[in-house]
């Protein structure tokens, strides 16, 4: 084989510009002990016969148990298994520790809460430079409906499915005229603040109480006990200021009480505050049953970023707790 000019470590970050999936490769040994490791190197090669393949460095301590073993099961990782997937990767641990195991057609170990699994047999194994290629027959697999973890440029990753409109690059990159455009970014997330809220609303209304009552009640049902500076240091990205009168309607409807220039709440203030979760948190299952809580789950992360790099500097809201 002919000497490469290309540089490795070049080549390994073009080609980890292509998304995969993260899986776990299990087998036994020969004595019965389970061998497990990260991958993302798995594919689909044939529908008919059923065959996937992967890879495995020549270089890997297992080496010999995979290239004696008959049967091997791959286990693509939904996005709640990053722990698992790290775990697998890491060396000299004993990764099955604790680990609940699902009963499979071979002795291959099954891992449970997958986003799917193939049970494989091995049918060919080819040279593949510094790798050896594992070719197997797929004998048994299952899915669900857990969305995947992916593996991007070095880093885990989760999916997000484009919408089945099309959308080009030129319509989010048009060029900015002077009129709002329903792709502008501040838009759509008030848009989607305000229209969530709307439906909050219906909970306040059982209290006659309003945004500014709600963030109140919010930030007390987290932190404890604050004064009304200490309040409005923790809503002032909202544009709302809690003025005195807002919390004495709040007193008045016995949700909080005061104490030395401090507010709390209330055992009706606690019951209120959990009425709101409760709302919020079905709002946010009517979500997930409609675009997938894989979407949800890379649209919080998302906001999460936003938010880390537009902080004009607040108090975190969740310290001492």
């Amino acid at each position: 084989m002919t000497q490469s000019n290309l540089d490795p470590r070049a080549l390994r970050s073009a080609l980890g510009t292509f998304t995969t999936g993260v899986t776990i490769i299990t087998t036994r040994a020969q004595d019965g002990t389970p061998v497990g490791l990260t991958a993302n190197s798995f594919n689909s090669v044939s529908l008919e016969p059923p065959l996937v393949l992967w890879s495995l460095a020549k270089s890997a301590l297992s080496v010999p148990v995979f290239t004696a073993a008959e049967h091997w099961n791959v286990h693509v990782l939904s996005m709640d298994q990053q722990e698992l997937s790290n775990r697998f990767a890491a060396k000299g641990e004993d990764k099955f520790q604790g680990l609940m195991l699902d009963e499979g057609k071979t002795s291959a170990p099954l891992i449970g809460q997958c986003s799917a699994r193939f049970q494989c047999r091995t049918a060919f194994v080819h040279d593949g430079g510094d790798h050896l290629i594992f070719i197997g027959e797929v004998l048994d697999f299952d899915h669900s409906e857990l969305p995947p973890l992916v593996f991007q440029s070095g880093q885990y990753a989760l999916t997000a499915r484009k919408p089945r409109e099309a959308v080009t690059l030129s319509d989010i990159q048009a060029p900015l005229d002077c009129c709002y455009t329903e792709d502008l970014l501040g838009y759509l997330l008030g848009r989607a603040h305000f229209q969530m809220m709307q439906k909050m609303q219906q909970e306040l209304a059982k209290f006659g109480l309003g945004t500014a009552h709600f963030f109140a009640l919010s930030v007390l049902s987290i932190q404890g006990k604050l004064d009304l500076a200490g309040l409005n240091a923790h809503i002032s990205y909202t544009g709302h200021v809690l003025e005195h009168e807002h919390m004495q309607q709040l007193e008045q409807a016995a949700l909080v009480n005061i104490e030395d220039e401090h507010y709390q709440l209330t055992q009706e203030g606690h019951q209120a505050c959990l009425g709101q979760i409760a709302q919020a948190k079905a709002i946010e299952d009517d979500l997930v049953d409609e675009i997938g809580r894989g979407d949800v789950t890379a649209l919080k992360l998302l906001l999460k970023r936003l938010i880390r790099q537009t902080d004009p500097g607040l108090p975190d809201l969740w310290s001492g707790r």
